[in-house]
């Protein structure tokens, strides 16, 4: 396999960086845009991730207007922030009609514009403006976006011809975000945004993966998905082969990716594939980001093994048996193994002598993987397209009883808006957490920025709930102060010991705190130094654990567990 060098692939103007949680995204798509800026190009970085980390990669402040990067000449980052981005978006909606209608209309206007809906399409927004700006355009030989994981991904691709058939459709000039004033001025722009995603000449999907099962499932999933609404130009990377085994752990690594390899699906297959070596190194900063997709590496050499005695996570279960928790949810960036700890959690909560209802809110659901005939554990989650069906109808045939036909079809309409959707996978989530079909519920949740945004949205949800069918389900009503309750709730922040996983948990602890949320414990997950690994490039990466493990005991209190390293690591959901 060819290993990956930007400048002897054939690129095109816009690429995107996508794939499965923590498969290496912003890594990858970061070095891409050094090595580009480091040969004379202009390029643009920017992520569209609500929960991106390209400002620990790059060490500098970002917001969402470009900032060129110092050291690297002709390198431009920004982060698209959600809320920035929604701020901007409900003013310029509003800002038009301050001073013209009355302050109870302009506050009417504020209040549609306030829930998640309008993050989401703000959002939407601000990507879609970059990929069809013609000044940007012409400004930079590259456009990069390092894109929210997979799932989130594919909804953000997919919202250019969304939004277009429901501008087509819409004659009544009402959505889930109040007016569409706002929206209707940029048809021109999501259409000239979907011939751009289409155009091979123009728009390079960069699928990134690791070199393991769950992880080719998703890339597979991801190009046939995007294939299918018009972006077939794509590509392959695989990140994080091992090369030279050389004790028993590197040789398990190693035969397991090679295995999965080998039965990668037969589509991806037929792309043009190219890799990315394991190394010893946590990339970030400059040095390490040009160094990355470099041939050349420094040399290593074997070094003493360090003691393990840190405690694992039947202490963190223990705790929540203690103290009688009823709602556990496992948060963390992607690609942590959210799923595989929750996984773990209800198999220990069982031996326990607790049922549990183990479910997903996370649009990739890897929970899928997961099969038991356990008795007392339930396993579910929430199908999108289902759980929207459902909620359509039963708005539908709760105005059909009260109003007149034309009032129905206005509600009808409104009810086709995309983000509907994003009501109605809460409304769903809201009726998991208020289950009482067992005795704890654990929840295996999104990557970290669409967790918050799910969180933090009950209040404008509610509203939102109300102003479309009339009434509050009492699920809805009780989900944050429950949530907020610390004699029922807990969060278990799942982490890694690398730099940008720890730097996540620590916003995540931050904005756990604001929004009132318990959070006790940390878990360090798939650490390596438990091993006593001899190969050394899996010692070199044991050996950088130490710093973030004991960072992490810091910040927690000493409420940590740490997890070592498991052989297979994406198929323990068949087996745990």
């Amino acid at each position: 396999m060819q290993t990956y060098q930007p400048q002897s692939t054939k690129l095109t103007h816009y690429l995107f960086f996508t794939g499965k949680g923590g498969v290496g995204k912003t890594t990858t798509a970061s070095a891409t845009a050094i090595n580009l800026a480091d040969s004379g190009k202009r390029v643009m970085l920017a992520s569209t991730d609500p929960a991106s980390n390209l400002q620990d990669v790059f060490d500098t402040e970002l917001t969402n207007k470009p900032k060129e990067i110092a050291n690297v000449p002709g390198l431009f980052v920004a982060n698209f922030d959600p809320v920035t981005a929604a701020a901007e978006y409900r003013e310029s909606v509003i800002g038009p009609y301050r001073g013209i209608l009355p302050e109870t209309a302009i506050n009417n206007m504020a209040e549609q514009l306030s829930g998640s809906c309008t993050v989401e399409i703000a959002s939407f927004n601000e990507f879609a403006n970059f990929l069809t700006d013609s000044e940007v355009d012409q400004k930079f030989d590259y456009i990069i976006f390092d894109t929210a994981p997979t799932g989130h991904a594919l909804i953000l691709l997919q919202l250019p011809s969304a939004w277009n058939n429901y501008l087509d459709e819409n004659d009544r000039g009402a959505s889930c975000l109040g007016q569409l004033a706002g929206m209707d001025d940029k048809k021109a722009m999501y259409e000239k945004a979907v011939v751009t995603l289409n155009d091979p000449e123009l728009t390079t999907l960069m699928l990134v993966t690791r070199p393991q099962k769950a992880s080719l499932l998703e890339a597979d999933r991801a190009a046939q998905e995007l294939a299918a609404i018009g972006i077939k130009n794509q590509q392959l990377i695989i990140n994080g082969t091992l090369k030279d085994p050389t004790d028993l752990p590197s040789q398990t690594i190693f035969t397991q990716q090679q295995n999965d390899l080998a039965q990668m699906p037969a589509s991806l297959k037929e792309l043009a594939q190219f890799e990315v070596p394991l190394r010893p190194y946590n990339v970030t900063g400059l040095d390490k980001l040009r160094l990355v997709l470099q041939s050349e590496q420094p040399k290593l050499t074997p070094q003493p093994s360090i003691k393990n005695d840190y405690p694992n996570l039947d202490v963190i279960v223990n705790d929540l048996v203690k103290s009688n928790k009823k709602i556990i949810f496992t948060m963390g960036k992607g690609g942590v193994g959210k799923t595989t700890v929750a996984v773990q959690i209800a198999k220990k909560l069982v031996a326990q002598h607790k049922t549990v209802h183990l479910a997903t809110t996370d649009p990739a659901d890897h929970l899928n993987l997961f099969k038991t005939d356990d008795p007392d554990i339930t396993v579910s989650h929430i199908d999108e397209q289902q759980v929207l069906k459902d909620y359509q109808d039963e708005v539908l045939a709760s105005a059909q009883k009260t109003m007149k036909s034309d009032d129905v079809d206005y509600i009808a309409e409104d009810l086709r808006s995309p983000c509907t959707q994003e009501i109605a996978v809460f409304r769903a989530f809201a009726n998991i957490v208020a289950q009482d079909d067992s005795d704890v519920v654990v929840i295996d949740t999104a990557p970290t920025g669409h967790t918050l945004l799910l969180l933090d949205s009950t209040q404008s949800y509610a509203q939102e709930v109300q102003r479309t069918s009339g009434e509050v389900p009492q699920a809805i009503i009780d989900l944050l102060p429950r949530l907020q309750d610390p004699s029922q709730t807990e969060i278990v922040m799942v982490t890694l010991p690398e730099t940008t996983p720890v730097y996540e948990s620590m916003r995540l602890n931050d904005d756990l705190d604001r929004a009132q949320m318990a959070h006790t414990w940390w878990l360090v997950n798939q650490s390596m130094l438990a091993t006593n690994t001899t190969n050394p490039c899996l010692q070199a990466r044991a050996q950088n654990e130490v710093e973030w493990i004991e960072k992490v005991k810091e910040l927690s209190n000493n409420h940590f567990a740490v997890e070592q390293w498991q052989p297979d690591f994406e198929k323990v959901l068949l087996t745990i």
